[in-house]
């Protein structure tokens, strides 16, 4: 009997896939699954030759978003689905999870409320921490605010929680709708830093226990997707303190495999469950 082939969507500029996430492949090809990174956007690649295709380190999609989502849509047996990465590339998402009664960080859209501490503005359509700064007031913030809106996007704010500095984010690591591990990022924004060049910013990662009450809330926002779009291949649940979800990454995140004992191997099954 064949091997299940599975293409690993990436980009050029990380063509063999991110070193965390070749940590999946032994374990992929244990269970019968030939693995293999493929760039998202060569024209040459026949998606249909593929079993499956799961979306991976895409990370150079950001400011040619239509294309990718064209790509996604064409791409038969792709994971997560595409109609999953058209509502999770653009943050407006927040607004539907905090309509929701989820906890989530409060956020403006095309607007910069005035607000006692410091602020966080970056675009809607934005990852690794591009285009994204954290200034002392909302003065300060509109010049970033105008550039993001004089190229067409829209411009979000959010205010900064001091409390990241010393406890970090905390990322909760989901495959095939199970917790599988976690990790602490630590504090990514600091005030007036220069802009991010690259794919994305430098992050400091060690591994977590997350509290019961960051489980509580990424099960919730968990349990809400999946009534919505159905069981993911992955998930990414980012929790700020004092408890309020930052972000929700179901499009190309980095799981982190590296910090969680035994979590290549779930990745991995969940992946051949599929095919």
């Amino acid at each position: 009997m064949s091997s299940a082939r599975v293409a690993l969507a990436t980009c050029e500029e990380m063509s063999e896939l991110d070193q965390d996430e070749r940590l999946a492949l032994e374990p992929l090809a244990r269970l019968g699954v030939e693995a293999e990174p493929v760039v998202w956007d060569d024209p040459a690649v026949d998606w249909d030759a593929f079993d499956l295709t799961v979306v991976r380190s895409t990370w150079d999609y950001v400011g040619r978003r239509d294309e990718f989502l064209a790509w996604a849509e064409s791409v038969p047996r792709l994971y997560n689905p595409a109609e999953v990465l058209r509502w999770n590339t653009d943050k407006r998402y927040l607004a539907e999870l905090t309509e929701a009664g989820l906890p989530v960080v409060p956020t403006w859209f095309d607007e910069l409320p005035e607000l006692d501490g410091e602020i966080v503005v970056k675009p809607t359509e934005s990852a690794g921490a591009r285009d994204t700064g954290r200034f002392a007031s909302a003065a300060e913030a509109a010049p970033l605010a105008r550039s993001i809106q004089a190229g067409g996007r829209t411009a979000m704010a959010q205010p900064y929680l001091p409390e990241i500095d010393e406890h970090g984010e905390t990322g909760l690591v989901f495959v095939g709708g199970s917790f599988s591990h976690a990790f602490r990022k630590g504090a990514l924004l600091p005030l007036d830093a220069k802009p991010v060049e690259g794919l994305f910013a430098r992050e400091h990662i060690t591994p977590r226990e997350p509290s019961p009450a960051e489980r509580e809330i990424a099960d919730s926002v968990l349990a809400w997707v999946a009534e919505r779009f159905g069981e993911l291949l992955y998930a990414r649940v980012d929790i700020a303190p004092p408890g309020l979800l930052l972000e929700l990454e179901v499009t190309e995140p980095s799981l982190w495999m590296s910090q969680g004992p035994g979590s290549p191997e779930r990745f991995a099954r969940a992946v051949a469950a599929l095919v």
